[in-house]
């Protein structure tokens, strides 16, 4: 039965970074993720965890300068040694945190670069990161984001990534799937789930347009929930959506779709009595 998890890093905004683990614990959640923790001592995210009883299912690992713009460096040719120095960091801060697997974002292709040459150094940079990981037994994961927020990005659509997984060959690099990227860039959500379940480590939600909770754009989350329960996704789905207004009140989708995990899973446990 997936599980949800909420992203500290566009929930809860209404409260200081280290106090939204506490919010998100009162609001039901079982498990959190984030982009980033580098900013932030460990031992102050590891204490909020253990305090409210939350688990840490994902972050990233570094990804440039954030604020001016940069959205990962991992097919930039000029900065390999800044990205393998950024993998080190965040295998220490992953296993600190008790989080089992980091995102690799792909970042922006700069104007005038070879795509050849980009999806070279990805590839090397991810064969590099991959190696590291299984190291300290985690999963690498990849995820392709859609070009209208993000205009220029490298790794866009699903094929590609596991283009790419696949040339890298390294078996604990997997797919990070948002749905919301996924539905702006190509649709066929629920056929594309069960084709690559296998190779899929992550589930990421957001309805579209605005990129908001679930129940306010066009996807149909209750169908997508009982979909992934299934077709046997047994993961945590984050919740990386941005708050119509606040947080808690744009939260009404959340004991529904717990109560509709829990009546599938009965089912499913019924169906194979």
């Amino acid at each position: 039965m997936p599980r949800f998890a909420a992203n500290l890093t566009m929930l809860f905004n209404e409260h200081a970074f280290l106090d939204r683990f506490e919010q998100a614990a009162r609001a039901g959640f079982d498990a959190v993720e984030f982009l980033f923790p580098y900013d932030h001592p460990t031992n102050e995210i590891s204490a909020r965890l253990r305090g409210n009883g939350l688990r840490l299912v994902l972050h990233n690992l570094p990804a440039g300068d954030w604020a001016a713009g940069e959205r990962g460096i991992a097919v930039l040719p000029d900065r390999v040694e800044e990205f393998r120095d950024g993998v080190q960091r965040a295998i220490e801060t992953a296993t600190a945190l008790g989080v089992q697997q980091l995102n690799c974002l792909a970042g922006k292709a700069p104007l005038g670069a070879s795509e050849a040459t980009l999806r070279q150094t990805f590839v090397g940079n991810l064969s590099h990161a991959a190696a590291e990981l299984k190291k300290a037994g985690l999963k690498l994961l990849i995820e392709p984001i859609n070009t209208f927020d993000i205009p220029g990005f490298f790794l866009s659509r699903t094929e590609q990534a596991l283009s790419i997984i696949d040339e890298v060959g390294a078996d604990n690099l997997f797919l990070q799937y948002d749905c919301y990227h996924a539905q702006r860039m190509e649709g066929e959500i629920a056929n594309t789930l069960c084709k690559h379940l296998s190779r899929i480590a992550h589930v990421q939600i957001a309805d579209n347009p605005g990129r908001h909770e679930p129940g306010t754009g066009e996807l149909n989350h209750d169908f997508l929930f009982a979909h992934l329960d299934a077709i046997g996704y047994r993961g945590h789905v984050g919740c990386e959506y941005k708050p119509r207004t606040t947080t808690v009140e744009g939260l009404g989708w959340l004991p529904r779709a717990q109560a509709l995990m829990r009546e599938a899973a009965a089912n499913r446990l019924r169906n194979a009595a």
